[in-house]
């Protein structure tokens, strides 16, 4: 099991930016995928999770207070895909991105992840 996240970059402040995390191994479509970040010197920290739904539709989603408005999370089950739009980039977004995934619940705690993905790096410039 794999997954492989993509798409970061760096971009000015107020920029977007579209990470990709694609698993492969399994399907997760009945699983919570999520985005984590990490600063340096910093612990890893909630960014946004999807859940599922059996009708494919209207998944719940949860954010971090401080991208809400600003990043959006879909998925795409038939490519095993999760997406991260982020939009209005500010210098504090600057992280190593991570993609997770596990059952049930959109926990907003790393532990409680079973699967991870490598890490994209997004640096957003002042």
């Amino acid at each position: 099991v794999q997954l492989q996240a993509s798409g970061g970059g760096l971009v000015q402040a107020g920029g977007s930016l579209r990470l990709s995390c694609t698993a492969s191994g399994r399907t997760f479509s009945r699983y919570v995928r999520s985005w984590f970040r990490q600063a340096p010197g910093k612990e890893r920290e909630f960014v946004a999770g999807i859940g599922w739904s059996s009708s494919g539709s209207g998944e719940p989603t949860k954010y971090t207070e401080s991208v809400k408005g600003r990043f959006t999370i879909s998925r795409d089950n038939a490519k095993n895909t999760v997406y991260l739009q982020m939009n209005s980039l500010k210098p504090e977004d600057t992280a190593v991105y991570y993609c997770a995934a596990d059952q049930v619940y959109i926990h907003t705690a790393p532990h409680e992840y079973n699967y991870w993905g490598q890490g994209t790096l997004v640096t957003v410039s002042s």
